[in-house]
């Protein structure tokens, strides 16, 4: 009540000012106060979204010279490297949708590192393990990230690699800032999960407040080398080395061949079409089908009865997340597995899925269909002056692995801690073998509209995305209303029924949910681990870009500057 108050005194101060005839205050015309905090960002030239500002407007200085959408991400993604080191780095893997403004194709890059050869469930229980370790050698698997970078650059690229470098190097050489997200997430759980001595070298030493500068002059070097030698330098160069030292000095099981024999490909991403809209995500070992599952799921209910956030629709949209995320388990790598995730996302299966929802009843318990079968992360999304669209993932998986590259400051993911140690299990533990993903850059587009759309957020990712899609396709919002709208997440799909909901979402919605069973937790009005995202879309029609980031997060949204 109190903003509004403002917001009102301020209009009514403002038109005073402008309009110097005698007239009473009163009388004045009031806008209705925005449902949403930030403006959504609207440019004629490029915009680069990310969760860190000095990454966005690394990107876009990029874009002002002349780059493409994918050389500005890629500087962003290097920033990010350095401002966010549990999220983001060359140790990491990465996926990428891009849509090509001049002929319409899109294209996705699956940038996901594979099991070391050495590594297998028979290794680990001779060890006495019975699950997938989540931290140390044994969760490490190979990055993906760097030669997906140098994939994308050579297809889309338009500036110097080595240019692309420039702005992280400058900031691990001469200091970063701390920002508040990172800063919490760096006391809570960073620092405190280092223990190998050079984890704690590099990252264990000093824990950061929010505000604080920080060197990384080792995390400089090994971006040097990149810059300087591609993607062979980390694969089969000096930082290839690096890694082969820490993996045999901890007692792992990485070898030369491991890295040297990797390479990122190009897959046709899958889609569904909902309320008119095109949806693109990546296909297996990406769980993007959970997102069409889910939007399908959601598309067999009315177009009439989904317009309004109450309770019945929040509810549909709650059922529809706990039946898609049960039949995650089926996500696998493809080249070893042998379920077929198209039979997922079709509209008859949708239409089974659907029939399991009680329109005034919570379905707790839910179990994985039947169909025909044989973290931390950063996320960031560019649209160039030209439309070009790029919505890229990239992450350390919980970024706790406690393994840091020697001499390279730089974590080496955990990804392969979601692996199963059951044999039987689709995404069971196999040597060369690509983990099941929780990592989702989505695009989607109906008529001259084009969006590039993603969040950072683990197992999250799923049900943000469903969300933030609906909210624009069903209730009209744009990408920065979206993004900022309550949200809701859960992990249980058991009997308990519990839904963690921020406190911002309506008391009456509230209220209806708990009437059909939902358990529901409150948590924090902008809770992190709802998930933080950014947007796009591109306007074909009249050239204009919008952009828009989360409030969750401590990123922007940037416009490429002006010209002089």
């Amino acid at each position: 009540m109190k903003s509004s108050r403002r917001m009102k005194t301020s209009i009514t101060a403002i038109a005073c000012a402008l309009f110097p005839w005698n007239i009473s205050a009163q009388s004045l015309p009031v806008p209705p106060a925005r449902a949403y905090g930030r403006a959504e960002v609207v440019s004629k030239t490029g915009i680069v979204a990310t969760n860190q500002v000095l990454a966005s407007q690394a990107g876009a200085q990029m874009l002002a010279r002349g780059g493409s959408a994918v050389d500005a991400a890629i500087a962003a993604n290097a920033v990010l490297s350095v401002l966010e080191p549990m999220m983001a780095g060359p140790g990491g893997d990465l996926f990428a949708i891009y849509r090509d403004a001049k002929t319409g194709k899109i294209s996705g890059l699956n940038a996901s590192g594979w099991a070391p050869s050495g590594l297998t469930i028979d290794f680990l229980k001779q060890k006495g393990m019975e699950r997938m370790p989540a931290r140390g050698i044994f969760s490490v698997t190979v990055p993906g990230c760097v030669d997906g970078w140098e994939k994308l650059h050579r297809r889309f690229g338009r500036l110097p690699w080595k240019e692309l470098f420039a702005p992280a190097i400058y900031l691990a050489d001469n200091g970063f800032p701390i920002s508040d997200l990172i800063a919490e997430v760096w006391k809570v759980a960073f620092a405190a999960s280092c223990t190998d001595e050079e984890c704690r070298r590099v990252f264990g030493a000093v824990v950061p407040q929010a505000g604080d500068f920080l060197k990384n002059p080792a995390l400089a070097s090994a971006l040097k080398l990149i810059a300087e030698h591609g993607a062979s330098a980390i694969y089969r160069g000096p930082i290839s080395d690096a890694i082969l030292r820490t993996s045999n000095r901890l007692g792992g099981t990485m070898t030369k061949s491991d890295l040297a024999d990797f390479s990122s490909e190009w897959v046709e991403p899958i889609s569904s079409t909902y309320r008119g809209w095109t949806v693109y995500e990546m296909p297996p070992n990406s769980r993007g089908s959970a997102v069409l599952e889910s939007l399908n799921i959601l598309g067999t209910f009315s177009e009439q009865t989904m317009r309004v956030a109450n309770a019945d629709t929040i509810h549909r949209r709650i059922e529809a997340m706990r039946l898609a995320s049960a039949d995650i388990e089926y996500v696998a790598d493809p080249r070893m597995s042998r379920v077929a995730i198209a039979d997922f996302i079709t509209p008859e299966y949708a239409r089974k899925r659907a029939a399991l929802i009680d329109p005034e009843h919570a379905h707790c318990d839910v179990k994985p269909g039947a169909a025909d079968i044989a973290g931390d992360t950063t996320y960031l999304t560019v649209v160039d002056r030209d439309g070009n669209i790029i919505s890229l993932i990239q992450s350390l998986a919980t970024g706790m692995s406690d393994v840091v590259a020697d001499q390279m400051g730089f974590v080496l993911q955990n990804r392969g801690g979601y692996f199963s140690l059951d044999p039987r299990q689709p995404n069971a533990l196999a040597p060369r073998k690509r983990v099941s993903h929780t990592l989702l850059p989505a695009l989607f587009e109906k008529g001259n509209l084009h969006a590039g759309l993603g969040f950072a957020g683990g197992p999250i990712q799923v049900m943000a995305q469903m969300q933030v899609i609906s909210n624009i396709a069903d209730l009209g919002m744009n990408l920065q209303a979206a993004l900022e709208a309550p949200r809701f997440y859960s992990f249980d799909h058991g009997p308990n029924c519990k839904v963690v909901v921020e406190n911002r979402m309506p008391v009456e919605t509230r209220d209806g949910l708990a009437r059909m069973g939902h358990r529901l937790e409150l948590t924090g009005e902008y809770q992190e681990i709802a998930g933080f995202g950014q947007a796009v879309i591109f306007d074909s029609a009249t050239g204009t870009k919008y952009g828009a980031s989360d409030p969750r997060g401590d990123g922007a949204a940037i416009p490429e500057p002006l010209p002089k």
